[in-house]
């Protein structure tokens, strides 16, 4: 019986020793996993800006179909791979993989055209995009003039269709502060302004239009797009408390994206000016890419 008895401790004395063994060596594994991960390269990401896109004549928010065609087919020729804004947010916080290559699609101020036009374009080179919408523009201009290529905005049908194309990310461009009336530009904070009375009023705005969004198309956004990139460092915790988890402004430059979910906050963007022919675009939004 003695034996026995001690026979059986031994036995869960190694047990004990294995299941510690076994901690030991996944925790060393995650741990390494992680200090990989830290390790990784920051991955360089040019942002295309674009905003109406239109048979009139091309201007420095204005392209022409044949020119995004001409884009795209210069990004698929020359091995980029659209990502899409949720993408980009799951690898910051450790999810997935991003292309070797990648490049952000982004549309500003929600022209009908970026539906009409622009949709058919993304799905003939298999691409995706981000289309932020001013609120205001769609309950007023858009409804009383609806679906006309070179002026309307879109409906809140329009944008339901757009993102159930499974091509097409909603972004939030401020529900009516896309303007620069007064001394105010955009949703930048006014020198003589206090920060409650500043931060009140862009809660505001942008909850309005999160509301609306979610009543109207079931969408809740995660992006936000500064107007005229006018912005404020204060309104940085409202973005993050409305659920925002990307802002993008008209800055031009490279971004460098890591696995650190700060990241995103701030990304520079290049206006796809009419004016300039793909072949000039394209060389300036890539000249700091390796070849």
């Amino acid at each position: 019986m003695y034996r026995c008895l001690r026979l059986g401790k031994l036995i869960r004395r190694f047990i004990e020793v294995g299941i510690l063994i076994g901690f030991f060596v996944i925790g060393s594994r995650i741990s390494l996993a992680a200090a990989e991960k830290s390790r990784e390269a920051p991955i360089m990401l040019p942002v295309i800006m674009y905003h109406s896109v239109c048979e009139k004549p091309p201007a420095d928010y204005v392209v022409a179909p044949s020119q995004l065609d001409s884009d795209l087919s210069w990004l698929s020729t020359h091995g980029f791979s659209a990502v899409s804004a949720q993408q980009l947010i799951d690898y910051t916080r450790g999810r997935g993989e991003l292309p070797k290559r990648p490049v952000l699609i982004t549309f500003d101020d929600g022209f009908y055209n970026n539906l009409s036009v622009a949709l058919p374009i993304l799905e003939k080179y298999d691409m995706c995009a981000v289309v932020s919408i001013v609120g205001r523009y769609t309950d007023d201009y858009a409804a009383a003039d609806p679906h006309a290529d070179t002026y309307s905005y879109l409906t809140w049908g329009d944008i339901s269709e757009l993102a159930s194309s499974g091509r097409v990310e909603i972004g939030s461009h401020t529900y009516d502060m896309h303007s620069r009336s007064g001394l105010r530009q955009g949703c930048a904070r006014l020198p003589e302004e206090s920060v409650e009375d500043y931060t009140s009023l862009l809660r505001a705005d942008i909850g309005l239009l999160k509301t609306e969004l979610h009543e109207n198309c079931g969408i809740v956004p995660s992006v936000f797009a500064y107007p005229f990139g006018a912005l404020s460092r204060e309104s940085l915790p409202v973005l993050r408390d409305s659920g925002i988890l990307m802002s993008l402004t008209c800055r031009e430059g490279m971004n460098t994206i890591t696995r650190e979910p700060d990241c995103l906050y701030g990304i520079f963007r290049y206006n796809r000016s009419g004016l300039l022919t793909t072949d000039e675009y394209m060389e300036r939004i890539t000249k700091e890419l390796p070849e």
